[in-house]
């Protein structure tokens, strides 16, 4: 039997009865907009590109959980960032396996720039997804060159008339492919005033020729420390006039909230009990590992979590007793210079029965190592005893302050060249 349409974003009627949620599980983006800057922490901005936190799928599900709970009309859980979910290709996929295992009568919803999307698209049909939105903001190289100051796709950054050369290719042979899998494509169009607004009629005739379903015309608004910053936001009598010249092309949509990567709740009315109840998960650690028990820690002296993982000579190890915690020992961890192998004897032999370990920082490939082998990694900067409060008794996080390593390509403003 087919479910009833209950998509508040696609259906206008819907969105005054059923909600949504947005799962922050996508931290880096492959391509680098004019007018994106996006902020992590910002609770008075309602855009796409932020969010109060980042969750791994894990983590992710527990709050989606507790969050029905309260809020038992959500029917669509998306993914739409912060980043772009297909540059985060493992972590959008597992949520994407998880949620159609645990909420199988959620409707499933993903945003995308669209660069790397064409090789999920079978597994995402596979996987029950039924709703996609691929942002298209020209077909116009020398505007592309304006809209994105690199694009970083099959590992090499493109600039310039090249950039949006290799964005336009990949957007536009997904959008076929997706319709034969039965997939509703939304187009989004970012408006920029000056830029790309007398291309939106354009854009409108071959997303629609391509068989895209709907297309949602959205205001650039300015933000900080962008190039695009100075730009004016385009007046509502402009965006009427752009939403009426395609619609002999295609459906407008004409109720965009302009939803947050953590937005929950209905349409436009999003939920502060939903805000302050996803900060409570972002800490938690879930453990896989079977037989791990205790938590290595990287400190210079046994009290504070205070070192990177790279620069860490040892840990301590401590596990959890029936009067608090109890310190067991120090491990030297493996030597440098071995590459990816330093990695796996770490979480095969040093923290053999760990299910977590505490760091001030950790880079991208230690962090997958250690995950593949079921243990958790707890960035953070303070005493010992919270993280392992938060470890073992769940408890959210109480640090010094949180730590400020990022992994490469989670903050926007770089060059696109990855961290060396």
């Amino acid at each position: 039997m087919k479910k009833p349409f209950k998509h508040p974003c696609f259906e206008e009627e819907a969105r005054r009865t059923y909600a949504r949620v947005h799962l922050p599980v996508a931290p880096k983006c492959n391509v680098q907009c004019s007018y994106c800057n996006r902020k992590y922490d910002c609770c008075n901005e309602s855009r796409p590109g932020v969010t109060s936190t980042v969750l791994s799928p894990a983590q992710a599900a527990l709050y989606l959980k507790a969050l029905e709970k309260k809020m038992p009309n959500i029917s669509v859980v998306g993914i739409a960032g912060p980043g772009d979910l297909f540059a985060n290709p493992e972590e959008a996929l597992q949520m994407l396996r998880i949620v159609r295992q645990e909420f199988p009568d959620k409707i499933c919803c993903l945003s995308t720039n669209g660069l790397d999307l064409y090789p999920c698209i079978d597994e995402i049909a596979d996987l029950g997804v039924s709703h996609l939105t691929i942002t298209v903001n020209s077909l116009r190289r020398k505007t592309l060159a304006r809209l994105y100051r690199w694009v970083r796709y099959g590992r090499r950054v493109y600039r310039g008339e090249e950039a949006g050369s290799a964005l336009m290719e990949q957007q536009l042979r997904c959008i076929p492919k997706l319709k034969e899998k039965g997939l509703v494509v939304k187009i989004n169009t970012v408006v920029c005033t000056g830029v790309n607004d007398d291309e939106v009629e354009e854009i409108a005739q071959k997303v629609a020729a391509l068989g895209a379903d709907a297309m949602n015309c959205i205001p650039m608004y300015p933000a900080e420390n962008t190039d695009f910053e100075h730009l004016p936001e385009p007046s509502k009598e402009k965006m009427m006039l752009l939403k009426a010249s395609i619609a002999p092309y295609i459906k407008p949509m004409a109720h965009c909230a302009r939803c947050r990567a953590d937005a929950a709740g209905l349409l436009g009315r999003d939920s502060p009990e939903a805000l302050s109840l996803i900060g409570q998960f972002s800490t938690v650690v879930v453990n896989k590992g079977k037989g791990r028990t205790r938590v290595a820690v990287a400190s210079n002296e046994g009290l504070l979590v205070n070192l990177h993982l790279g620069e860490a000579r040892k840990v301590y190890v401590f596990e959890q007793s029936s009067n608090g915690y109890h310190f067991v020992e120090t491990r030297t961890t493996p030597p440098e210079g071995t590459g990816m192998e330093r990695w796996k004897e770490l979480a095969a032999r040093t923290l053999v029965d760990c299910q977590a370990i505490l760091v001030a920082g950790v880079g991208e490939n230690p962090m997958k190592v250690l995950q593949q082998n079921g243990i958790r990694v707890v960035q953070m900067s303070g005493l010992i005893d919270a993280g392992l409060d938060a470890v073992y008794l769940n408890l959210p996080l109480k640090t010094l302050c949180r730590s400020e390593y990022t992994r490469c390509g989670e903050s926007c403003r770089g060059t696109g060249g990855g961290c060396g």
